[in-house]
């Protein structure tokens, strides 16, 4: 079977067609427009596996990723993009009370990694 994930991530699968995005930009606009419940669940799903993926990655290169570590990398960057949300905001997606976050605009937030 081909799987998207190293061996002892596979449980994280099934967030990998949305959450394993390689821009910033990417990342960004998908947690803009998750629920409170998508960015809940994704959160809660990598925050006990992030430390054990922050180490299998570590004994990788980075250049020369195989697919399956690339794509964990990815989860964890947007595993970066959501903490914030899941931990002071309630899972909601926008900062409440503030600037339309569409206003500022990443330098390099298409490039990918």
């Amino acid at each position: 079977m081909n799987h998207k994930l190293p061996g002892t991530f596979q449980a994280l699968e099934k967030f990998v067609d949305d959450w394993a995005l390689a821009t910033q930009n990417e990342r960004q606009r998908r947690r803009a427009a998750c629920t409170p419940d998508e960015l809940l669940k994704f959160y809660n799903a990598m925050l006990p596996r992030l430390e054990k993926a922050l180490s299998y990655l570590n004994g990788l290169k980075l250049g020369s990723l195989p697919d399956p570590a690339r794509r964990l990398l990815y989860l964890t960057l947007s595993f970066a993009e959501v903490a914030m949300f899941a931990e002071c905001y309630e899972g909601k997606p926008q900062v409440p009370n503030s600037f339309e976050e569409t206003r500022f605009v990443a330098v390099g937030g298409d490039r990918v990694g």
